[in-house]
């Protein structure tokens, strides 16, 4: 995934910072050199910050939903495949589903608006050759579709991959679902590697390498979670969030070592560094709360 490292800081806005990566000017060059269909170069730049601000708007979409149902949003990243969200909404699946909806709806929203704007365009135009603004009107309102149909694909970690996981949480259960959407996302990226080497195009190649890559990252962290599902819990302490005991055993990793350590059984010290933790997470739900609250917690009755 892309990070800040490397990335320009364009701006902020409702409280999220904005980074557009630095690779994101060479696809940038790239889609403008190959675009057809112009008189003027400006209108293959046009239309390439339009496909820029419809993916900067599916990515509010995202962080947006994720703040609305009391999850932690921070920062936006535009790269050459597409955006990424950095979003912590809750762990509870109706949570994870409206913030990852959110974005693809923007999408919907999108197309009617598109769609209007071009019929006025065509009924404007006269009979021939289009205008270059015609033509950008359609290259746009194609844009739109396009990415709307490619991220519902039910291929994690595409939206339509982590809403289908979402919406397998209420069923299966949160490890489980995880890795079925793995699993499906791999034969589904086997698809779309065949499709790529048959029109051999590079970047839809690029994209399948990202999400081969994430499905792996997808079937470790299911086999993660299950371990977390199955471990024996430690009844005396509670998450004051969720209020579910915590696993026992080596769950948690150092942020200096980057050792797992059982941060209960230490009282939140690194048994290979020493660094001393205030505040520990849960493996659960995610939050983040100082480890006297976990005591307290577990040794109060929760209110009826």
């Amino acid at each position: 995934m892309p990070t800040r490292q490397g990335s320009i800081h364009l701006f902020r806005l409702f409280g999220i910072d904005v980074y557009l990566h630095w690779a994101w000017f060479l696809a940038a060059a790239y889609f403008v050199n190959e675009a057809r269909g112009y008189s003027s170069p400006v209108w293959s730049v046009l239309e390439c910050l339009s496909l820029f601000l419809i993916v900067l708007i599916h990515e509010f979409g995202h962080q947006l939903a994720c703040r609305q149902v009391g999850g932690q949003t921070s920062v936006i990243v535009l790269w050459p495949l597409g955006g990424v969200a950095y979003v912590n909404p809750p762990q509870r699946p109706g949570a994870q589903l409206w913030s990852i909806a959110a974005g693809p709806l923007v999408n919907v929203v999108l197309f009617p608006i598109l769609s209007i704007l071009f019929w006025l365009g065509t009924q404007m135009s006269g009979p021939g050759v289009a205008p270059d603004w015609l033509t950008f009107l359609r290259n746009v309102w194609v844009i739109n579709l396009v990415l709307l149909i490619f991220n519902m694909l039910p291929i994690y970690p595409l939206d339509g991959g982590q809403i289908l996981r979402s919406l397998l949480w209420f069923v299966v259960g949160r490890a489980n679902s995880l890795l079925a959407a793995s699993i499906i996302g791999f034969a589904g990226v086997a698809v779309l590697i065949g499709l790529a080497l048959l029109a051999r195009d590079f970047w839809l190649g690029i994209m399948c390498a990202f999400i081969l890559l994430n499905c792996w990252g997808g079937l470790m962290q299911a086999r993660s979670l299950a371990r977390v599902a199955n471990a024996p819990r430690r009844e005396s302490f509670a998450c004051p969030n969720c209020r579910t005991p915590p696993p026992r055993g080596a769950f948690w990793r150092c942020g200096r070592c980057r050792q797992p350590f059982d941060t209960f059984e230490t009282q939140g010290v690194c048994p290979h560094c020493g660094v001393q933790y205030s505040a520990t997470s849960c493996p659960e739900c995610g939050s983040l709360r100082p480890f006297s609250e976990w005591e307290s917690f577990g040794q109060t009755p929760p209110p009826s």
